[in-house]
């Protein structure tokens, strides 16, 4: 594995993700950046943004096991991480696996659910783990969430609770495409109603777990100098004592900054990070880890904005 060859997945991967969904290069550029970074994706958007059929074409690009779990407000625990269920032929429990039990799970419409059901995944976003009836299994290496949700304004939603929400990596904001994107649309998926069919488009599998392993091995050891390490603990420490900001970011969120700075630079072809690998991607990694104080929420800030004035203030290394 080497920079050329994951410089290459990404090409290969956006060429064919671009057949099925149209302008969402950007979005598509964090889910492989998740994926190298060993991380999961929150992807909020109105309904009939493409949002589920970004997430299946992306997984459809790579050998792994994928499952989609559809939340809803009667989804219970069980419904996800499995439960033990009594044979009695053999007079033992055995283990019902839920969905969770996959490299890839499609979390679709995750806030439609109740946060009981929602923190059934909490364990297994960040330990790789599932807990059933007091016996831990553990889940596969390439275990990554990509789950979706609607404005928390629509009816029907639940908002995420902060523990559940800090488990991503990134929030994307899914917003409406271009008129022009609009009508290739329509001129490629016009003909129906239904979700398209992915074999229609001839997605072929990019790479296996072992290849995205290998990857990640090499993202891990990416170098990262002092002075950027300095950028990065300054750059969080400033949201804690931001005006506008009544909390800021966790000493955690500096270590998946770091991680994404090093699959941001290898996708690039840089065996080291610079500050620009940082500045472009703090807002998706911050913007849900941050709570706005009433006064700025009054003055109409948003936490993209706040950072942008944290950006401006923090000098960045040379």
């Amino acid at each position: 594995m080497d920079l050329e060859t994951i410089q290459k997945i990404g090409k290969t991967l956006e060429n064919q993700v671009g057949q099925v969904v149209i302008g969402a290069e950007s979005t598509l550029k964090l889910l492989l950046i998740s994926l190298l970074a060993e991380g999961h994706i929150l992807l909020e958007g109105v309904p009939g943004t493409a949002k589920t059929l970004l997430a299946r074409t992306f997984a459809a690009s790579f050998r792994l096991d994928f499952k989609r779990i559809q939340f809803t407000p009667d989804l219970m625990p069980s419904d996800v991480i499995g439960t033990n269920l009594f044979n009695f032929q053999t007079g033992e429990f055995r283990l019902i696996q839920g969905p969770i039990f996959t490299q890839f799970l499609l979390a679709d419409e995750i806030n439609r659910t109740p946060p009981k059901t929602q923190a059934a995944l909490l364990e297994a976003m960040q330990e790789r783990t599932v807990t059933i009836e007091g016996t831990g299994h553990e889940l596969s290496r390439g275990f990554i969430v990509v789950a979706t949700q609607n404005p928390i304004e629509q009816e029907g939603t639940y908002p995420l609770p902060e523990a559940q929400l800090d488990r991503f990596l990134f929030k994307v904001q899914v917003q409406y495409p271009t008129r022009e994107q609009e009508c290739q649309m329509v001129q490629i998926h016009g003909h129906q109603t239904a979700m398209p069919d992915l074999k229609r488009f001839q997605i072929d599998p990019i790479c296996d777990l072992s290849t995205l392993l290998e990857a990640r091995k090499l993202v891990a050891g990416l170098r990262l100098s002092e002075p950027m390490i300095g950028y990065i603990v300054d750059l969080i420490r400033a949201t804690r004592s931001h005006p506008s900001l009544l909390f800021g970011a966790s000493p955690r969120s500096a270590n998946m900054v770091a991680t994404v700075a090093r699959a941001v630079a290898t996708l690039e072809g840089r065996d080291f990070v610079i500050p620009d690998d940082v500045k472009s991607f703090l807002g998706p990694i911050l913007r849900h880890r941050l709570v706005l104080s009433p006064e700025a929420e009054l003055e109409g800030l948003t936490t993209d904005r706040v950072l942008e004035k944290i950006l401006n203030q923090v000098p960045a290394p040379r």
